[in-house]
């Protein structure tokens, strides 16, 4: 496969097809890959802009936008992010009312009194120039008591209700995901002001924490709605046991008492790999492919591809193609430009782009 120059940004939706592109086997047939920025450090996330502008998030805390004319500058407004391990400026999401609101949310680590660090969610306006942001505002932060770098989750979803889905991990405190006193390891879910839906499972439940929706994850990297408004995850296992669930309000993934995976050690986790009142995996990986990103593509560009799942994988850097009931694995579609794939996501005009943390990288897929 021929490398791309890293030093090439091509304009956002319409790029300049003139110039170098390379390709990616797939079933549907070669797929033309085009750069749309580089030279990039850790990054995590991206974004849609109307009009065709891009936001990309690093995990060291800087905000890029890359407009039409594929040029690349840094936004400023950020406010503080913990960069701690895996923590620090995580997802960032469009809201469908962007063009009037010009809001804009992101989920991010967040230092704590006492040391610790929490996954928490901001809100900001953009600027009319994209350069800046103003007013950001943190709505959400899980409870204290967290330490270390682990386990953030922060993929955010916004509903068809206009309520935001937020994925915690459990921050590597294994016993807390079985916790509903405890926000980690778990799908919250509020309002676009961090008020609590009143309609949330676990409200008026003595003890429990009124943002979980479900609850019983590890830690899901992966977040979207499929085509009919159904929120699915992605989540990392440990030594195997990645999963992809689908999520029902007020449902118990596992974690960890049931697992299709072991310990980093080889010991045995929890219980088994069932359990009543505990839910099944839609699909899950033995050995881990460790998943970042979910996409379920609409069809508009590959209509054999309607409905079925993409997932990144960090450890192998492949793209998971998974379809069918029950999900199977399809293709991995590979090259190196999904070097550990970060973040997956359709485009307003149904190519698929891909960010590649190896690569340091966004890259566009078209037929």
């Amino acid at each position: 496969m021929r490398v791309l120059n890293t030093l090439i940004f091509l304009p956002v939706f319409l790029l300049g097809l003139a110039a170098p592109a390379a390709a990616l086997d797939s079933s549907a047939g070669r797929l033309k890959v085009e750069t749309v920025a580089s030279g990039l450090k850790s990054p995590w996330s991206f974004g849609f802009l109307p009009g065709g502008g891009v936001l990309i998030t690093e995990k060291r805390g800087r905000l890029w936008y890359v407009g039409t004319d594929g040029q690349r500058r840094a936004v400023g407004g950020v406010g503080p992010v913990d960069v701690n391990g895996q923590g620090g400026l995580l997802d960032v999401l469009v809201p469908r009312d962007f063009a009037q609101s010009r809001q804009l949310y992101f989920s991010h680590a967040l230092a704590q009194p006492g040391g610790g660090s929490g996954t928490a969610v901001a809100t900001a306006r953009l600027n009319g120039d994209a350069s800046s942001l103003t007013g950001w505002r943190v709505i959400f932060e899980m409870e204290r008591g967290s330490s270390g770098g682990r386990h953030f989750g922060s993929r955010l979803v916004e509903g068809r209700d206009g309520m935001l889905f937020v994925t915690v991990g459990e921050r590597g405190d294994r016993p807390s995901a079985q916790d509903l006193g405890r926000e980690n390891g778990s799908v919250l879910r509020i309002s676009r002001d961090g008020r609590v839906p009143g309609d949330n499972p676990f409200v008026g439940t003595a003890g429990a924490q009124p943002e979980i929706w479900s609850y019983g994850h590890r830690n899901p990297q992966g977040a979207t709605l499929d085509l009919r408004g159904q929120l699915w995850v992605s989540e990392h296992g440990a030594k195997g046991g990645d999963e992809v669930n689908r999520i029902r309000k007020g449902a118990n993934f596992g974690w960890p008492v049931i697992s299709y995976g072991r310990h980093y050690s080889g010991r045995k986790i929890g219980e088994g790999t069932a359990k009543p009142g505990m839910e099944q995996p839609a699909y899950y990986w033995d050995p881990s492919i460790a998943p970042s990103g979910l996409m379920i593509y609409s069809g508009r560009l590959w209509p054999k591809w309607r409905g079925h799942f993409f997932v990144g994988s960090l450890k192998f850097g492949h793209v998971a193609r998974l379809s069918g009931q029950p999900l199977a694995l399809r293709e991995r579609i590979k090259g190196d430009e999904t070097s550990r794939t970060r973040d997956i996501r359709e485009a307003p005009d149904g190519t698929i782009w891909v960010l590649s943390e190896g690569q340091g990288a966004l890259f566009r897929l078209s037929p």
